[in-house]
């Protein structure tokens, strides 16, 4: 099976279609995060990404990753309607520091720096194209590299290549990607005519979220691309029962920041490699046949 590195896996969105399409995926993330029957769905290596090297990703198929989008968000706010003026005044500051300074992109720069690593060490496995990171490497030693992050990170970052619904891409995303099902689900008359439906962004997906919602809601919410937090923006008393740091809050925010599955399982079938071989079908989970395991290899020195 090709094998397929999730950085910042979170609850496994990118893994998920990865995993449906055949992949063996290793996650990598600084907590493990479970909430109920919700988990990562793979292999995860508990490790800060920011001391990861890339050479130990040389064997990689593909490179995904959804570094954390929480301060792009924030400055993305209209911070200047809020009731308490402290929240547009820290804003205002934060964001006049990027801007004379430098914006804080340590974690989205490092998922690039990292592709450029583990392509210089097949590089030097191989004997393929010029030793150089700033060069492309052609197809037989490029590891494509798809980052997922909000449109709030776009002024900071640069503009993404594309995106699907408010889950924005860079890196090597493919030309041709799935396109987002409008917002109204029409319904059918007896005699065979379409009538006009309800509204999913502004009824099932943003009341309830994909989690709380029966399954055809769910699948029409995916295809949107839709950021969704079940009850937590539905009930403003969720705010006021739990704490920042409460399970309820992690849950919520990984919910929202989890891959749509018609998106990862596009990208995995797009960079399935072409000399192997696909599954008929994905198997299913064994305790007594697990994937293999994944050594991190040491790092290569230039």
């Amino acid at each position: 099976m090709p094998l397929a590195i999730d950085l910042f896996c979170g609850l496994g969105g990118w893994t998920d279609g990865l995993l449906a399409e055949g992949w063996n995926v290793v996650g990598f993330d600084v907590t493990q995060h479970v909430y109920g029957a919700d988990r990562y769905p793979a292999q995860l290596v508990l490790q800060d990404v920011l001391t990861i090297h890339g050479s130990q990703f040389r064997n990689a198929d593909i490179i995904v990753a959804s570094p954390p989008c929480q301060q792009y968000s924030w400055l993305a706010m209209p911070w200047s309607r809020s009731k308490d003026p402290n929240n547009s005044k820290a804003a205002k500051a934060l964001r006049a520091k990027w801007e004379a300074e430098r914006p804080d992109n340590r974690l989205f720069d490092a998922c690039f720096r990292i592709q450029r690593e583990a392509i210089y060490a097949k590089r030097l496995a191989l004997q393929c194209c010029e030793l150089d990171y700033q060069q492309p490497g052609c197809k037989r030693c490029h590891i494509p590299l798809v980052v997922e992050n909000v449109r709030g990170a776009q002024p900071w970052v640069g503009r993404s290549a594309w995106n699907y619904g408010s889950f924005h891409l860079w890196g090597d995303v493919p030309a041709l990607m799935p396109i987002n099902l409008k917002q109204t689900v029409l319904g059918t008359r007896t005699d065979g005519l379409k009538t006009p439906g309800r509204s999913l962004s502004k009824g099932a997906t943003a009341k309830f979220g994909t989690h709380n919602m029966g399954s055809a809601d769910k699948i029409f919410a995916e295809l949107q691309g839709t950021k969704v937090g079940g009850d937590w923006f539905r009930d403003p008393a969720c705010h006021s029962a739990h704490a920042s740091r409460s399970n309820t809050r992690k849950a919520a925010s990984a919910m929202i920041a989890k891959i749509p599955l018609p998106l990862s399982t596009h990208i995995a079938r797009v960079y399935w490699p072409i000399d192997q071989q696909r599954p008929a079908a994905r198997p299913e989970p064994d305790g007594d046949t697990s994937a293999p395991s994944f050594v991190p290899e040491q790092p290569v020195s230039a």
